[in-house]
């Protein structure tokens, strides 16, 4: 008694043994400043704390997103690998709990004469039921703890890739609208451009029939008309195409997910976006959280590989009734029976598979450490990438617009001058081809504009609210 008295302290104090090694967030391998953030744009606040319904205003878009998030297999898939984490996680935890089971039985030995049981023999009866728990361990150096804490990590792990599908998913499912009304209004635009220059050609056509034109003004203003049809056919492809790609993301063709009143000027998305330090963005990346959270369920299992080189200490134990009689199991007249089976497993010699496991564990989480890195490198190319555009972008953009006006004047003069008989319509039709790119160009930039915005709420760590 006496000893068990003087041992009782130590295992008391092993049972509280952690073997994993103290987790230290690795320093950011990046700048604390972004490149080009100016100090009037930084904000304390973080994108992730804002719905995505905030940044993306517009009805028909909101449709969009809506139907994606609830369709897209991607994400479905994204869903499901939390739930199978979760459900490991569960695993991994009641390992740490005893397990109590509920048994019965019964035996049937038929005795003969030689055993006692007079000449016709006699059938012996046996039953007996009882509570059992198999095989328990005691935790004593947190192997089993440290098991449970890898499994928990790695299920924060797969919500914070379900975070990431999601942003993902919205930015591109945005995107494949925008790009969809940028070739829609680009083909209305081939539209007008086209009727605009079937009067051209009947206009050629009758002065050449009076002499006013030669055959030259006649072929290049068929030639002009065959131009145009020619890229009316591609981007009428090119919607077709965006329709299916937004099936895709969706999830399912639905025509009324795409009015025919959408259009680039009428989609509204928040442009003043919160830009936070990079230590506070980039932290809250659903991709870095991530990589942070595998991070962690490495430093764990390191934990559980040391765990293995100790001792490893079982219970297996049982109570409950035994009788002769199936009537009496459960009353007075049965007999207690209890078994109490306590187990150690040392281990002496296993040709060096413990000592493996542990540089595997060690090396699996200078992986997790490199990736971790990586990630936060990656995010910050990117939202530096993103600023830079934004402000680029909008010059073009401004830019652009004026080139357009131009280009339409230029083309209204031209023509005029043709009508006049003071220049050759192909003079006209340079200038009109000249306004037709122009035009095309401004639209291109205006979905340039936005896309970058929608750029700047993927990388910045986006806003999954719903």
């Amino acid at each position: 008694m006496k000893t068990l008295h003087f041992a009782l302290p130590f295992v008391l104090i092993a049972v509280g043994c952690d073997m994993s090694p103290d987790y230290k967030q690795p320093e950011l391998p990046v700048p604390s400043e972004w490149n080009t953030a100016d100090d009037a744009e930084r904000d304390s606040s973080h994108i992730s704390a804002i719905g995505w319904k905030e940044f993306f205003t517009s009805p028909e878009l909101q449709a969009v997103i809506d139907a994606a998030l609830d369709n897209n297999r991607d994400l479905r898939i994204a869903v499901l690998n939390v739930e199978a984490a979760r459900a490991l996680y569960r695993i991994e935890k009641a390992d740490q709990l005893l397990q109590i089971d509920a048994a019965a039985n019964s035996s049937h030995q038929h005795l003969t004469e030689a055993e006692g049981a007079g000449p016709d023999g006699r059938t012996a009866n046996h039953y007996q039921a009882n509570l059992a728990s198999t095989a328990f361990e005691l935790d004593l150096f947190g192997r089993v703890h440290n098991e449970s804490e890898a499994a928990l990590e790695t299920f924060f792990a797969t919500e914070a890739a379900r975070d990431a599908a999601q942003v993902t998913l919205i930015a591109e499912t945005v995107n494949a609208y925008l790009q969809w009304l940028v070739d829609r209004e680009t083909l209305d635009l081939l539209q007008r451009s086209l009727a605009s220059r079937e009067k051209s050609l009947e206009l050629v056509t009758a002065r050449q029939e009076i002499g006013l034109s030669s055959k030259l003004d006649l072929a290049s203003a068929q030639a002009a008309v065959e131009s145009v049809k020619v890229s009316r056919a591609i981007y009428s492809r090119f919607v077709e195409e965006d329709r299916n790609a937004l099936a895709l993301l969706i999830g399912k063709h639905d025509e009324s997910l795409l009015p025919a009143e959408a259009s680039l000027e009428n989609t509204t998305i928040l442009e003043d976006l919160p830009i936070a330090l990079p230590s506070n963005v980039l932290l809250k990346r659903p991709d870095v959280r991530e990589a942070e959270h595998q991070l962690k369920s490495a430093n764990a299992n390191i934990g559980a590989a040391r765990a293995a080189f100790f001792p490893r200490i079982t219970l297996t134990g049982s109570v409950g009734f035994a009788s002769n009689d199936l009537g009496d199991l459960f009353t007075t007249e049965a007999a207690g029976a209890w078994s109490f089976i306590p187990q150690i497993s040392i281990p002496i010699f296993d040709n060096g598979r413990n000592a493996a496991n542990l540089d595997y564990s060690e090396v699996r989480k200078n992986i997790a450490v490199a990736r971790y890195e990586k990630a936060i490198q990656n995010g910050f190319r990117e939202v530096n990438n993103s600023l830079a555009a934004r402000r680029l972008i909008r010059e073009q953009l401004d830019a652009q617009r004026r080139l357009a006006s131009a280009r339409e004047e230029a083309y209204t003069l031209a023509h005029a001058r043709y009508e006049a008989g003071l220049d050759s319509l192909l003079e006209s039709l340079i200038a009109q081809d000249d306004m037709l790119a122009a035009q095309q160009a401004e639209i291109d930039a205006l979905r340039q504009e936005l896309s970058n915005t929608v750029t700047l709420y993927k990388v910045l760590g986006g806003g999954v609210l719903r």
